[in-house]
């Protein structure tokens, strides 16, 4: 194949037709070198290449001379290639027959026979998986390239092959390799995605660990929850949320949502989740704990936003008492099918101050399921909120089963994966509906406290006519007894009307609870030997599983005990 034909048409070694001296008779195809008028043309023969190698240096050795270094137009492809720094090959042919390698290709990968094929004279086209590409690029005449492939040797390459058409008659077409090494560009992307994996391990595992390890299971409802991180492009955000036994049957349900990604957003919601489990221990109404986590929330980073709702379920009505945040609607499924959406956030995220919280209240009748989950579940670049709110609706309203089940299917009804841009996190609340035996277990009973310290006696006699009837050991209905008698004394001495004895049994404790109008709640004190008064606490606080006391919306108080069933 004669070499020099190809140099026409590869790029940069077009020949200037101005610099082709009109009277020369050497071919047009052949490279040659451009004499002043003074000088003879003379083919370019390959006898003659020594002897015009010894005068290019002749010439350059002495510049006084005049004779002009050559340019771009004097040299041959052959020259040009075999002087680039990066490898270069030209293959030839269906079945790419090496015809041409060039000094740096031979140092990167050996010499290569000229003439044999490449499928068995060049491994690295193999390991670079070049060879169907050639093929493509020899049938489409579209330059290919390859980006960071790695040959078994370690280095690794960035490859472009370009088509080279057939000059004549006789010869055939080809594609040109130009390889670039980017071993150090390689490894310097390899070594940021493994910090970058590091970097998001650490902060999934942060978050995971912050998250509860285990859900509290209430008497009265069932619950399942998902945290799911986003796809490895995504980095990890601050989605959380939390279940809270409040005591006297009482459930909080959190569920929030740091702005922002990374480790920081992680951390976050970390303070936040702790911050909520204390505020929850003082059994503050739902709009007084975001309040108080508002302002923290500022204090801890005033760039960082988050929403929240907190709700808190009491058994004995049959609801959810919540306060929002900035945060998505809950979602109640009934018995029926039929889906609840809870009204507009009650507030604006945390950590923006300057607002007044309020509650809302939304019902969980027997049989119904509610809701809690993050934006990740719901918001998609493609469509508007509401219509993931709205597809979430759907899906509720069809999923059965328990709520580990319902978890499961509304991630899946979503489309939520593995690579899903943004962390997802879901709360399944169900409230079952107890029939047969399973409803024996569970029971309440009042009594109105009236006619001042004569009720004491009434307390005492209810109390033990209602434990007996629900059939305790003697143990417990003594201790349940001796609890309702100091709880109501303590109201009697230091509440106001109106005052009322409540009895309530589950499948595992019994919670006695006395409420009354006055709002000052008690404290456990050691008493003086000396002292008259101030031990009931302290004896309930002795006798009971838990205590408690909280503030009534109505203005009074109510405080509790708890006794654990025997198994």
């Amino acid at each position: 194949m004669n070499f020099t034909r190809w140099s026409a048409r590869l790029p940069g070694t077009q020949r200037r037709a101005a610099a082709r001296d009109d009277r020369s008779s050497v071919p047009a195809a052949r490279a040659e070198c451009a004499r002043p008028e003074t000088a003879s043309a003379l083919p370019a023969t390959d006898a003659d290449a020594e002897a015009d190698a010894e005068s290019s240096v002749a010439a350059e050795a002495s510049p006084a001379a005049g004779v002009p270094a050559p340019g771009l137009a004097d040299l041959s492809a052959r020259e040009i290639l075999g002087q680039l720094p990066a490898p270069v090959a030209l293959l030839q042919g269906a079945d790419h027959r090496v015809t041409y390698v060039n000094e740096a290709y031979e140092t990167a990968f050996g010499p290569r026979p000229i003439g044999a094929p490449a499928a068995e004279a060049m491994p690295e086209l193999a390991e670079l998986s070049l060879l169907p590409l050639l093929d493509q690029v020899l049938r489409s005449g579209t330059p290919r390239t390859v980006k960071s492939r790695k040959v078994l040797s370690g280095d690794s390459y960035t490859v472009t092959c370009t088509p080279v058409a057939a000059s004549g008659t006789g010869s055939e077409a080809g594609v040109l390799l130009y390889a670039t090494d980017v071993t150090d560009h390689a490894d310097a992307a390899e070594r940021l995605r493994t910090s970058e994996r590091r970097h998001r391990e650490t902060a999934v595992t942060l978050q995971r660990s912050l998250l509860p390890q285990e859900l509290e299971q209430p008497d009265d409802l069932r619950i399942a929850a998902t945290y799911q991180p986003g796809g490895t492009d995504a980095a990890v955000g601050g989605d959380w949320y939390d279940v809270i036994t409040l005591g006297a049957g009482r459930t909080a349900l959190v569920i929030g949502d740091v702005m922002g990604r990374g480790v920081r957003a992680a951390a976050v919601m970390g303070q936040l989740r702790t911050a909520v489990r204390a505020y929850a221990r003082l059994d503050l109404p739902p709009h007084e704990v975001l309040q108080l986590l508002d302002g923290l929330a500022a204090e801890i980073d005033a760039s960082q936003i988050a929403t929240c709702v907190y709700a808190v379920h009491d058994p004995n009505e049959a609801r959810l008492v919540y306060a929002s945040a900035g945060h998505l609607p809950i979602l109640v499924c009934d018995e029926d099918g039929v889906i609840h959406r809870a009204e507009d956030p009650t507030g604006p995220p945390l950590g923006t101050g300057g607002w007044i919280h309020t509650s809302g209240t939304i019902g969980l009748p027997p049989g119904s399921t509610a809701v809690l989950y993050t934006d990740g579940l719901v918001e998609r670049r493609s469509e508007d909120i509401d219509e993931g709110v709205a597809a979430l609706e759907r899906a509720l309203s069809g999923a059965k089963g328990s709520p580990q089940v319902v978890c499961d299917r509304l991630i899946r009804s979503l489309g939520v994966t593995a690579e899903h841009d943004d962390d997802v996190a879901v709360l399944v609340v169900q409230h079952p509906a107890r029939t047969g035996s399973n409803a024996e277990l569970f029971h309440n009973a009042s009594l109105e406290l009236l006619g001042g310290v004569e009720a004491a006696p009434r307390a005492r006699a209810f109390a033990t006519g209602v434990l007996t009837s629900w059939r305790f050991p003697v143990e417990l209905c003594d201790l349940g007894v001796l609890a309702a008698s100091e709880l109501v004394a303590n109201s009697l001495q230091h509440g106001t009307p109106p005052m009322r004895l409540g009895l309530r049994r589950t499948d595992r404790r019994l919670i006695i609870e006395v409420t009354d109008g006055d709002d000052h709640l008690p404290r456990r004190r050691r008493a003086e030997p000396a002292d008259e008064a101030g031990r009931g606490i302290s004896i309930v606080a002795a006798i009971a599983s838990s205590w408690g006391s909280r503030r009534t919306p109505g203005g009074g108080k109510a405080v509790w005990c708890e006794f654990a069933l025997p198994q």
